[in-house]
This record gives structure tokens, sequence and C-alpha cells, in this order.
């Protein structure tokens, strides 16, 4: 059972309660992330985020991580395109010890200057093993692409250069601008004291301020480009993207399906046929990104220099298959299955559940029901996935980009084939 608490601040409390397990786990969503930020200061949500753990006006950074450790809690961080979010888990008993940290951290961060200067290092070096990771280059690389300018293309690390030009008075107004008690949302899940939790947090949100600033997104039309980046790396990365759908549409579950069946699972069509027939290559796979506003499907492969046109010419056959003669009924009911196994197995963690209701009702300002979600998935025909494949299947108009040990024309194979 989900309850739903609009404190007096301003703020919203998200609770699930199951009185079968003995832990809780909560997390604290605010809308803020890289989706918000503009050039100059690239990267500061992210940079946010990891200040927050440096310390307090009542604890060290040491003192921080050892009374979590007291508490026997795991906590954390991550930020996204449109959210960062803070989370603990621990015991039921300890878990308004656990929201207590985290909101020191939130409303009490010191954000000293000497931990900001080495904190910019740590993300520089984070940036640099992005680069070095050829496969998540590339996600990046594609994100930017087909983003075309739009606020989900921006980078969440940022750059050096941005970086380097966000000092404590830009980081703290950031802060202020964009932690509002209107734009964070509070979720819990697990076994817990809900009126424990509600005091907790309505007694500690004043210090921000009460509405976050309207911002307008106003997007560009999507354009297609390419981008090939040569380096001293033994494989060819490949990712290619097209313009998909937002969270809140009606064909998401046709597109979940869709994704499972192209590319998603082991038993998916890509993996089938370029690893497993063909055996091009140890990794491909078709992914969805969605936001509250829009989104992306994209394909990825890794494959050595002298398979990368024979690779993306099953690409190519395989999206022209699935646009002209879409699924089978077999591949549809295996779908559903594998989708709503994923999602039950979901609910069994109190983790899993926390992040679920949170992120649904920071971004879409709902919850959905497990029936709903289940009978959503039932629903879907093959008529709808040929309705999404239509939006997704020319392989022509996708954008591409490879970070690869050998130069090749990526524009060229997309555009006009082989």
């Amino acid at each position: 059972m989900v309850t739903i608490k609009k404190l007096n601040c301003g703020t919203t409390v998200i609770m699930e309660k199951s009185e079968r397990v003995q832990s809780a786990a909560l997390g604290i969503w605010v809308r803020a992330g890289a989706s918000d930020e503009w050039d100059e200061v690239s990267g500061v949500s992210h940079f946010i985020e990891h200040m927050m753990f440096k310390g307090t006006k009542n604890r060290t950074a040491k003192q921080i991580a050892e009374d979590v450790d007291k508490i026997g809690g795991v906590f954390n961080a991550f930020t996204g395109k449109e959210a960062t979010c803070y989370y603990i888990k621990t015991l039921s008993s300890n878990i308004c010890r656990g929201a207590e940290i985290l909101l020191d951290m939130l409303t009490g961060s010191k954000f000293d200057q000497e931990e900001m200067d080495r904190e910019r290092q740590v993300i520089c070096e984070e940036i640099k093993m992005v680069k070095d990771t050829p496969d998540d280059d590339v996600y990046d690389t594609i994100s930017e692409l087909v983003a075309g300018g739009n606020p989900l293309g921006r980078s969440i690390l940022g750059t050096p250069e941005s970086l380097a030009g966000i000092d404590r008075s830009r980081l703290v107004d950031y802060r202020d601008q964009m932690y509002a008690r209107d734009s964070i949302v509070v979720a819990v899940a697990g076994n817990f004291d809900e009126e424990a939790i509600e005091a907790i947090f309505e007694d500690r949100l004043t210090s921000l301020r009460d509405k976050k600033p309207k911002k307008e997104i106003q997007l560009k039309p999507y354009q297609q480009s390419f981008n090939v980046k040569v380096r001293d790396i033994e494989q060819t990365h490949i990712c290619l993207a097209t313009p998909g759908i937002a969270l809140d549409d009606p064909r998401y579950y046709a597109f979940v399906l869709l994704n499972s069946i192209f590319g998603g699972s082991m038993s998916s069509r890509l993996f089938q046929n370029i690893r497993e027939q063909k055996g091009l290559a140890y990794s491909v796979c078709s992914m969805n990104l969605f936001s509250s506003y829009w989104g992306f499907f994209s394909i990825y492969a890794g494959v050595s220099p002298e398979k990368a046109e024979e690779a993306l010419d099953a690409i190519h056959y395989e999206l022209d298959t699935l646009r002209e003669s879409g699924v089978t009924e077999e591949e549809l009911a295996m779908a559903k299955e594998q989708m709503k196994s994923s999602y039950i197995f979901g609910l069994e963690s109190v983790n899993s559940r926390m992040f679920s209701i949170g992120k649904n009702k920071l971004l879409l300002d709902r919850v959905y029901a497990e029936e709903e979600v289940l009978s959503s998935f039932d629903r879907v025909t093959r008529e709808d996935i040929r309705e999404v494949a239509e939006m997704i299947g020319d392989y022509s108009s996708y954008c591409g980009a490879a970070v690869t040990g050998r130069d090749f024309d990526l524009e060229r194979i997309v555009k006009h084939g082989n």
C-alpha cells in the first residue's frame, strides 16, 4: 500500500510499508540534474552530489561514514539527467537515524573550498575513466548527438573546463536555486514508522527555499549527425540512436517490449543474429532512455574493426525485418513474461521499490499500481509493436557514434548502406 503525504513545508513524502521485511530504504530525490544546467556550469549537479559527502556543520566526512556504519547502513547517491538521489538502506529500527544523516548532508553541508578543489580533481579522474572506457564513451557521445543540443544530451560529469569554472559561490548559488522544497520527494519502502518519518522531514527542510524557479523546455528538432573517435584500442565500439518517447507516453509498454524482442535479452534478435549465428560481437544490445519529456532508442555493438561494416549490415537487416514483418505472437508472449518477471522481482527489494516510487512521483507526479503495470504489458498487441517499430525502424535516419582503433566511414554506411 502506497501512502502519499504533502507536508506543510511543501515537500512530498511517498511511503510503501511492508511488515514482511526487517529493513527499510529511504531516498531523498531532488529534481535537479544535468538537463537543468547550462554550459558554464556543466557538471555542477554531479559536483554538488559529491560535495554532500564531504562534511557538514555537525560531521566531518569521516564521521558521516562512521555514523552510517554504526547503524549498519549502506548509503550512496547518484546524479542523472533530471534528478539527484541520496539514499540509505538499514534495519527498520535505524531508518530514522539514517534519515537524519541524509538530512544533515542535504541541509548542513559546508562545501569547503579546499574539499571542493580536491573533489574537482577526483571528478576529472572520473571523466578520464569514462574516456578510457570505450563503451561508456561511445554511449555518452551518442547521447549528445541524438539530443542535438537539447537538455538530455548534456553530460552528467561535465568537462574539466566547466568544472574549473565552478567556484564555491557558483556551486552554492546553483544548489540554493535547485534544492527547493517543492522539487524534493522523499521515498521510503520497507518496514518503518510512517508518522516518525513525516515528523523528521516536516521539521528539517525549512532552511531550503520553497519553490524551484520554473524553466520552460523548448526542444530543438532532431538532426542526424555522426562522430567517429579513433583511439589506441583493439575493438570498434559502435552506437546508433534515434528519437523515442517520454516516460508517460501511452506507447511506453510497447517500446519496452519491442526493446526486449529486438536487443534487450539473450534471446533477442540482435544477440542471436550478430553474436550467436555470425559471431561478430561479444556484446550487442539495444536500449531505451526515457525522460519525463523525451527519450531515445539506441543500439550498441562491440566488434573487431574488420567486422564493423558486417555488423552494421546485420543491424540494418534486423531493423528492416522488424519494420516490415513485425514480431511473432511467440516473441511477444515471451517478452511479456520477461518484463513482468523483472518487474515482480524488483518488488521484492526495498531498494528497488524506493527507486521506483520515488522516481515516478518526482518526474511524473504519479505512482503505478502493480496490477496496472502488469495489465499494461498484457494489453500490448502485435499492432502496437508494429506502430513503435515504424518509429525506430529507419536505419538510414539514425545518428551514429564510434570509438575505434581503425577509422571508417560510419556516416556513409548508415546513410547509404554497403
